[in-house]
């Protein structure tokens, strides 16, 4: 699912369909051709990936198909591995190619020699699209800075391990906690200069199978790697604290208004302060949590596989239950 400019893009797999976000009528709807597991909204354009290697591009307005490509993205058919869609421009996988497509008509833009599945680690690629003018890719044990505008490399890093998530951009200068982010699958965290690439520092947690982005807040980085969520200075990365969950961590940590809040399969979710970790509350569902929690307006959203949605008061974690 995407939301943007008031509608409400989805798919069940074999249809897709926009709804108003107020009432929630349907706008339009239509049959694919094949299975979507993908899906991104970006500047009226609806971009999507379908099973056995298919991206296509819609008219968010009415679902009139712009156009489409087959043979992309065809080794990790996922919705975190799909194409990226951002400011009119779309990133697929394609041939062993990173290329980047002008969004409203396919024309590509650029490509560059990312390589092949086996070339980057078994994992698929991940891209984030950052405000400086340049994307940040992760490619199996490589992490790379291209130039959104020509496609050229500004620098790229070389890390022992693969990663699993996608890179973390932090503005500002170095000395200040901006720059890149990420964690490979070892649970090592590691901060990059935007400028260059250069390892700021590294540090080492726990074995981590989430495939979700570390946070980065308020001049602190929160990662959750197995059971734990570490906090670390953005710009030594000294461990600030460590909390304990009686599950693994799902999704990625929310903060907001000075708390951070984090769901885990051991059927809670937690709100921490977000300066020493303490705990504030948890809540106890019927089921894991599942994905990241949501906070707007004092309210943090969580759902749960108890088949409830939750929505709660952010500082005390109290809610009132409603009818299905």
């Amino acid at each position: 699912m995407a939301v943007a400019d008031g509608r409400i893009h989805a798919s069940d797999g074999p249809t897709l369909f926009a709804l108003d976000c107020r009432e929630g009528a349907d706008l339009w709807r239509l049959s694919t051709d094949a299975w979507v597991y993908s899906l991104k909204a970006d500047r009226g354009t609806v971009v999507t990936g379908t099973r056995g290697g298919g991206v296509q591009a819609w008219e968010a307005s009415n679902g009139q198909k712009l156009w489409e490509l087959t043979g992309a993205q065809t080794d990790f058919e996922s919705p975190e591995a799909g194409p990226v869609v951002h400011e009119g421009t779309v990133y697929v996988w394609q041939d062993a190619r990173l290329r980047a497509l002008e969004a409203r008509t396919g024309k590509e833009r650029w490509s560059y020699p990312i390589g092949d599945a086996a070339s980057c680690g078994g994992v698929p690629v991940r891209v984030t699209h950052a405000p400086d003018g340049y994307v940040y890719v992760c490619a199996g044990t490589r992490v790379l800075a291209i130039d959104v505008a020509g496609g050229h490399v500004k620098w790229h890093f070389e890390a022992p391990a693969v990663f699993l998530c996608p890179p973390t951009f932090a503005p500002g200068p170095a000395v200040t906690g901006g720059g890149i982010y990420l964690v490979d699958y070892l649970g090592t965290v590691y901060a990059l200069d935007a400028t260059d690439g250069r390892d700021r520092w590294r540090i080492a947690t726990e074995s981590r199978a989430s495939i979700d982005p570390v946070l980065v807040a308020a001049g602190h980085v929160h990662v959750g790697s197995g059971k734990g969520l570490y906090t670390l200075d953005a710009v030594t990365g000294t461990p600030k604290w460590r909390f304990q969950a009686g599950g693994d961590i799902v999704g990625a940590p929310a903060v907001a208004e000075g708390r951070i809040h984090f769901g885990s399969t051991d059927h809670l979710l937690y709100t921490l302060k977000a300066d020493d970790g303490r705990l504030r509350w948890k809540l106890a569902t019927g089921g894991e949590i599942t994905g990241s929690p949501v906070v707007k307006d004092g309210v943090v959203y969580a759902c749960s596989k108890d088949r409830c949605v939750y929505a709660l008061d952010a500082e005390k974690g109290t809610g009132t239950a409603r009818p299905a």
